[in-house]
């Protein structure tokens, strides 16, 4: 048995057993990362599809993803490939790609205006070890790498990833530990630091989906806007409207008007501030 620390939870999986996100398995008496290099989804997206519509607009990028995900949103549009009672099933069609194969690819399609490779659509952080070594690789291309996380995991994880991402876009859900831990089963403090960190050191955009009776009044986000204008106003705010879907029907779709109305709350303390899904 050992304990895995990407994240809060910190899983005591027994030999060949796996954690919370079905990514993370013990071998050997270590904790490793079960989906390394097993590819699950590939497409080559413009860079504002992330999203990122700050960061070399108009462009596109390789992006890529594999199963597993350390939170239990109850409305995810990716629960084939990140929710554990999919993950055998992932696992068996999911085919190998090499770090170094990547990065050729991402290389090969620079001339459809790539400029590197996404690591999304599942949680990549719970595999951070092959992000790790692919973006290395693609670094050494002079390409670039983004990251599309929910922010759930520690500052070490972070840490190794750090000399090599250019860009990411985290999701800040909402501003409210009850809707963080039992809606979402996450934790917003780790999700904050994690935050709080990257910024330092590459361009940051945070995504906000507005789930209608969770986190959708004007007070959570002033008071959202408020924490991340102490951190840079000019860091890009994406207030995303909410459909059901998955295990989250029992609501209607946002309504368009409260995006907007939402939308010019925060514009009142963040420089930029984007409408999805509307």
């Amino acid at each position: 048995m050992a304990v895995c620390k990407v994240c809060f939870r910190h899983c005591d999986i027994k030999e060949g057993g796996r954690g919370f996100c079905g990514a993370r398995t013990c071998q050997g008496g270590e904790v490793i990362a079960s989906n390394y290099g097993k590819v699950t989804s590939l497409a080559l997206d413009p860079i504002e599809k992330k999203p990122l519509n700050r960061f070399h607009p108009g462009s596109y990028i390789i992006s890529v993803g594999s199963y597993g995900c350390n939170l239990s949103c109850p409305f995810c549009q990716n629960n084939e490939i990140s929710w554990p009672r999919n993950i055998l099933r992932m696992e068996k069609s999911a085919e190998y790609l090499a770090p170094d194969d990547l990065a050729n690819l991402a290389y090969k399609y620079r001339n459809q205006g790539n400029i590197g490779v996404a690591f999304t659509y599942n949680e990549p952080l719970v595999g951070y070890e092959y992000v790790r070594d692919t973006a290395r690789l693609v670094h050494h291309k002079g390409m670039k790498n983004v990251l599309v996380t929910n922010g759930t995991a520690s500052l070490e994880v972070l840490e190794e990833l750090k000399p090599y991402m250019d860009a990411m876009n985290i999701d800040l859900k909402g501003f409210t530990d009850r809707y963080y831990t039992e809606v979402l089963g996450g934790s917003r403090q780790m999700t904050m630091a994690f935050i709080e960190e990257a910024v330092k050191f590459c361009h940051v955009e945070l995504t906000t989906l507005i789930v209608p009776g969770e986190n959708d009044s004007e007070e959570e986000i002033r008071e959202m806007t408020e924490w991340i204008a102490g951190l840079d106003e000019e860091i890009p705010l994406h207030i995303s409207r909410f459909f059901p879907r998955f295990n989250m029907t029992d609501r209607d779709a946002t309504d368009v008007g409260l995006i907007y109305r939402l939308a010019d709350v925060a514009r009142k303390r963040l420089k930029y501030v984007y409408t999805g899904n509307c």
